[in-house]
């Protein structure tokens, strides 16, 4: 090695080293020398790493204390609502007779009575708003919004940070109200009211902005002066009519997205969950209110459907989000077309999980066809099939309709029935339909029955021994349906599993898109070859929705892609980029590069009034920006200078 090259005199180098009269000490020496007479040489070099260092050091002593002690303008604000008195421990209402949200015992009252789906227990009344208070509350919003259009995307993700933290402290209090006021289970809610609303809410804080920052657009030839922009502004005061499923994250969804573009918005909550709307609206208020803001940008009403037609039809409404049913559908158009107020309509489903067999025949794996099952069930049964996006239809290629019939048969008859909130070990897996109006399906499945399906498991309606008051329906099996039943075709909105038969992939897209639906679609089946995959691909993009979630069931909406679907499921978009810019006025905007060197005027022959040649000239023009080759572009040129006719 050379370093025993340089000690042993023995080696080679050692030798040389003695040759010279170099031994061990002198070698150093000249070490040191040389580096003595490089610093001599190059005193700079020493120079510029103290000063470096001696900056680097001093900027970081100076950037810590500001980094320390700076306020984070996004910082979350501590607030407190008070907990309904109704999601308290022991809280025990009076069970009404015969539970329904008109009253019967106050005689003349149009109060809108509202109670406990699950055990029929009275919650409260709440006054309905009248055409007058509506006029109010939209004035208040006009009066409130210039100052919120104002604020930066920063002080708008203060406010929903602010809302983040409440709801994750909160989520027990958040979920007990949507249990007590829909009927659902406690990890029904979880899931489909805290879960999704926090997805929101994460979503456009990190990239809301992103979606409405200003976009630069191309220019051509002729324009080329020109940079163009498309700018996402607020439209005013916005609304949105929001069924009564999801009452927590059907309300905080449009608020979400209208305020952080900018907006005021009226939500007009179902009537059937007024009470725990009251509720959520004062959690978003008080957010509002303790960052700073102005409360009433922000509005929740309850009202009978006849009072509803005012605020769909009224003049101060710049865009309107309806989330319910395609007959209630009809009349809010009218009415907004009236006044031509731009809507999204999202609509019912019948949507279906396709489940393929693998093209060359081979089984698959029964962990897989486990997981499918489980997926299937939780997309029938969650929120007891009260689920725009819920699976509707489960239609099957034959090998996996026969596994799938084992499988699901005794999981559906072992599903326990009843109110979440009491059961103290949380064995309820099925919760409660929103009113007596929700168990009228007996028709539908005896017709079926008629037609030739087999029932299973459940078809009518469950009497609870506890709360005979509740409303509740069994959980039912349907197999050997056909696309001609009137099971198959119309949104039943239930807790109903119906199986179809498929003979191939392209019977089972046939028979999806049979419906005037086309909201979603899940579509299940082996990824082991490039056929299997194909079948895959082939489904989804066969299938007529707005949504598809392969080998999975709605994951579109756990991740902010545009929600919405076509014909019979209605149309326009929400969540994700789409959705924030379709409550914006999308403001095109040119403006000169260059404005000191280069602006557009009109050239001489072309100004009014024209003058001889000022058509040659016009096609000049036309061929020197678009002429598909530089033959025609310099001809284009010629006319416009006049050296050809």
């Amino acid at each position: 090695m050379l370093v025993d090259a340089i000690a042993n005199p023995e080696c080679g180098l050692g030798k040389h080293r003695q040759k010279f009269g170099m031994g061990p000490a002198s070698f150093v020496s000249s070490k040191e020398q040389l580096h003595s007479q490089t610093l001599s040489e190059h005193p700079m070099d020493l120079l510029t790493v103290t000063t470096v260092s001696t900056l680097l050091i001093a900027g970081f002593v100076a950037w810590l204390p500001y980094r320390l002690l700076r306020t984070d303008p996004e910082t979350v604000v501590a607030f407190t609502v008070p907990t309904p008195e109704q999601c308290r421990p022991g809280w025990k209402g009076k069970v009404l007779i015969n539970p329904s949200i008109r009253t019967t015992q106050w005689s003349g009252s149009s109060a809108i009575q509202c109670y406990a789906p699950a055990t029929g227990q009275l919650l409260g009344l709440v006054n309905p708003v009248t055409p007058n208070g509506i006029d109010r509350a939209v004035s208040k919003a006009t009066e409130a919004q210039p100052a919120w259009a104002q604020t930066t995307f920063t002080q708008r993700r203060r406010v929903l940070k602010t809302l983040l933290t409440f709801v994750l402290d909160n989520q027990e209090v958040i979920v007990r109200a949507a249990c007590l006021d829909s009927g659902k289970t406690r990890v029904d809610a979880l899931f489909g009211e805290v879960l999704v609303t926090t997805e929101k809410l994460k979503w456009t804080i990190d990239y809301g902005e992103q979606a409405l920052r200003a976009e630069r657009r191309p220019t051509n030839l002729l324009m080329f002066y020109k940079r163009n922009e498309v700018r996402y502004e607020p439209l005013g005061v916005v609304a949105a009519c929001v069924s009564w499923n999801y009452p927590f994250h059907n309300l905080l969804g449009p608020i979400i997205s209208a305020l952080f573009t900018g907006n005021a918005i009226i939500v007009k909550n179902s009537e059937q969950t007024a009470w725990s709307s009251a509720y959520y609206c004062n959690i978003v208020r008080s957010a509002l209110s303790a960052c700073g803001h102005n409360p009433d940008i922000v509005h929740a009403v309850s009202c009978w459907p006849d009072t509803a037609a005012h605020l769909t039809s009224h003049k101060g409404i710049r865009h309107l989000t309806f989330i319910g049913s395609r007959p209630v559908a009809h009349e809010v158009a009218r009415c907004a077309a009236a006044v031509l107020t731009p809507m999204c309509v999202e609509l019912g489903g019948k949507d279906a999980a396709i489940v393929l067999d693998d093209p060359h025949g081979k089984p698959v794996s029964e962990s897989e066809i486990q997981r499918v099952a489980s997926i299937i069930m939780r997309g029938v049964f969650q929120s007891a099939g009260q689920n725009c996006i819920g699976i509707e239809r489960v239609i099957a290629m034959p090998q996996a309709y026969e596994r799938l019939l084992k499988l699901l048969t005794p999981r559906i008859a072992a599903l326990r029935v009843g109110d979440d909130l009491t059961a103290e070990d949380g064995t309820i897996d099925v919760g409660a339909m929103i009113s007596s109006i929700s168990l009228d399906h007996k028709w539908f499945i005896n017709r079926a029955v008629e037609e030739g399906a087999r029932l299973l498991v459940g078809g009518k309606r469950y009497e609870h021994p506890t709360y005979p008051q509740g409303h509740y329906f069994a959980p039912t099996l349907l197999v050997d349906v056909t696309p001609s039943m009137r099971i198959a075709q119309e949104e039943v909105f239930a807790p109903i599993c119906t199986l179809m038969r498929a003979s191939s992939a392209e019977s089972a897209l046939a028979i999806a898109n049979s419906t005037s639906y086309d909201l979603g679609c899940s579509v299940f089946g082996p990824t082991n070859s490039a056929a299997a995959r194909a079948n895959l691909e082939f489904i989804a993009n066969g299938v007529r929705a707005g949504m598809v979630a392969i080998n999975d069931f709605a994951a579109f909406y756990a991740v902010q892609l545009p929600f919405g679907g076509v014909r019979g499921s209605g149309y326009g978009r929400f969540a994700g980029e789409e959705g924030l810019r379709g409550l914006c006025n999308v403001k095109s905007s040119c403006v000169d590069r260059w404005p000191g060197l280069i602006k557009t005027a009109i050239p001489g022959k072309l100004d009014y009034p024209l003058r001889v040649g000022s058509w040659t000239m016009g096609m000049g023009v036309v061929e020197v920006g678009y002429g598909e080759g530089w033959r025609r572009r310099i001809r284009g040129l010629r006319r416009i200078v006049g050296m050809e006719g």
